[in-house]
């Protein structure tokens, strides 16, 4: 018998279809992944779904998309810049002016699709991290919950939330991190990693 059985949450007691938040975070790999299942599975369903990558800029670095392209009830947009150096292939952590002016791009586009009525499940990739980094603040990403419509489905995903977020989620995955390949010098690998 488990010890660390998960609390009820009251608010949401005999709940029935859409219209939850979920928030996977933690250091481990398979947050984006989860969502991007969810997504498929939704769409499976007959129902629409919304990805908003945040952060995640460029197109040569991320092979879903090309999936994703083919797939009929699946819309997307990458906000940020692209991070990895075309040359050295090195990853650009700094954060600049246009993180932040992308950042913001990305809340907006997340306002209008979770409004619009168009869509059963959004998902915002990586917004956890975006606004621990500073690229947006937590503040206008807790706003842009309480503008969801009460059947849309909502994902967080990323590094570090924000204790607001875990607060106001009704699903939280903690992906944690026991070994990843990359720390023995792996380096990510086309259509795994990317």
């Amino acid at each position: 018998m488990r010890d660390d059985k998960p609390q009820m949450d009251e608010r949401i007691r005999g709940f029935k279809g859409y219209g939850l938040v979920q928030v996977l975070h933690g250091h481990g790999k398979g947050k984006s992944t989860s969502a991007l299942g969810m997504a498929v599975r939704c769409a499976g369903s007959g129902r629409r779904a919304k990805i908003i990558y945040f952060d995640k800029g460029g197109s040569d670095h991320y092979f879903e998309r090309l999936a994703l392209d083919g797939i009929r009830n699946i819309d997307y947009v990458a906000t940020g810049r692209d991070r990895i150096d075309p040359v050295s292939g090195q990853f650009d952590f700094s954060i600049q002016e246009i993180d932040k002016t992308e950042a913001t791009r990305g809340l907006q586009l997340a306002k209008e699709a979770l409004a619009s009525g168009d869509y059963a499940l959004v998902i915002l990739d990586e917004i956890n991290s975006t606004a621990d980094l500073g690229m947006l603040n937590i503040a206008d990403v807790l706003n842009v919950i309480d503008i969801k419509k009460p059947d849309v489905e909502l994902i967080l995903t990323g590094r570090n939330p924000a204790p607001e977020l875990l607060e106001r989620a009704h699903l939280v995955s903690n992906i944690s991190l026991e070994r990843h390949y990359f720390y023995s010098g792996v380096p990510a690998r086309a259509g795994l990693d990317f």
